[in-house]
């Protein structure tokens, strides 16, 4: 069934046109500064791309799935065809919450989505309450921790895509899980990243340990914000995921009246009242801001909860030594005592 025309936001284009089928589309400008459209329908499983400017084609950037890898052709999802079973499902309090962090492609010799649920059981068995899955947004290659995702809306091809981790999400909250995925909006990684060609999603105003910084703040920031929350509720919404985990909040450099995590915290809530689930945002901070948590009421960003790397941190450079990076204010045994003691007050 044809849901929608195809659309792409490329300001910086001159000219795009749709690759589908082997045959190309030329898009037009829309009503939406930046945005092209174009007057095919899209059906689930088409295979498309743009080319921009006769260079191309080139993946979606909201492309849902990318089953031959970074560098193919996008192809398109209609959620609503998966069978799902979880209807009545709540995820377990936060509050009390056993969080088991996997990586999708060690857990299991065959390091895919279905083959985790196999082993689910004995999750439940060990106490666990949520899986946090570690970043399955598609990356470069087979196998890789996930931080170097550049196709934000695809769940990795060769871990199941789309149709994988629905399954393993609603085999999860069969059980009684929840499931928590960790997001990654602070950078995106070097191979098969083209969202340059397309608009100012970067800007060297800033600067990250990965490089130029997200445009939260700068010309066309809009855009890009929406496309960042779009993705957060795309996980929410159409994976049922229960909560995300915000990969190093610190470095969003943003400067607007409305900071982007409030922005998204916002969104989430909106979200939650929508389809009648409890959902839950949760930030890694370098920095431990109180803003992060605090109700908006008093100027914070009222997300749910921040996680707190400082005992790890600790361990990590009595242990080895290291001191780069993260682990540079670290090192010490009493520092291991502090944040010991930090964490079981917080």
């Amino acid at each position: 069934m044809a849901l929608a025309n195809y659309s792409v936001w490329a300001p910086r284009a001159g000219r795009i046109d749709l690759q589908l089928h082997g045959r190309l589309h030329a898009m037009i400008p829309d009503d939406r500064p930046g945005w092209w459209l174009s007057g095919v329908a899209r059906n689930h499983g088409d295979r498309y791309g743009f080319v921009i400017d006769g260079a191309g084609p080139f993946p979606d950037p909201r492309s849902p799935s990318q089953p031959d890898g970074v560098h193919g052709l996008s192809a398109h999802v209609e959620h609503g065809r998966f069978g799902w079973t979880d209807a009545r499902f709540q995820q377990p309090p936060l509050g009390s919450a056993v969080i088991y962090e996997l990586h999708v492609g060690s857990f299991s010799s065959r390091g895919t989505f279905t083959s985790i649920v196999e082993r689910l059981d004995h999750l439940v068995d060990l106490g666990v309450t949520h899986v946090e899955l570690m970043p399955i947004a598609e990356f470069s290659g087979d196998r890789g921790w996930g931080y170097d995702g550049v196709d934000l809306f695809a769940p990795h091809h060769a871990y199941g895509g789309p149709d994988g981790l629905k399954q393993l999400v609603d085999a999860c909250h069969a059980r009684g899980l929840g499931v928590l995925l960790d997001v990654v909006y602070n950078h995106l990684g070097p191979v098969g990243n083209y969202l340059n060609r397309f608009g100012p999603y970067f800007t060297d105003r800033h600067r990250t340990p990965w490089g130029d910084a997200v445009n939260l703040d700068g010309e066309g920031s809009d855009e890009v914000r929406r496309f960042l929350c779009d993705n957060a509720i795309m996980w929410l919404r159409d994976y049922h995921v229960d909560g995300l985990r915000l990969d190093a909040v610190h470095t969003l450099v943003d400067a607007s009246a409305c900071h982007f995590l409030e922005q998204l915290a916002i969104e989430v809530e909106r979200l939650q009242s929508t389809v009648g689930r409890h959902l839950v945002l949760i930030a890694e901070s370098d920095l431990n801001d109180p803003r992060v948590i605090r109700p908006k009421e008093i100027g914070g960003y009222a997300l749910d909860a921040q996680w707190a790397d400082d005992f790890h941190h600790a361990i990590h450079a009595a242990l080895t030594g290291e001191r780069s990076g993260y682990y540079a204010d670290y090192g010490r045994l009493r520092d291991v005592a502090t944040s010991d003691l930090a964490e079981n007050r917080s």
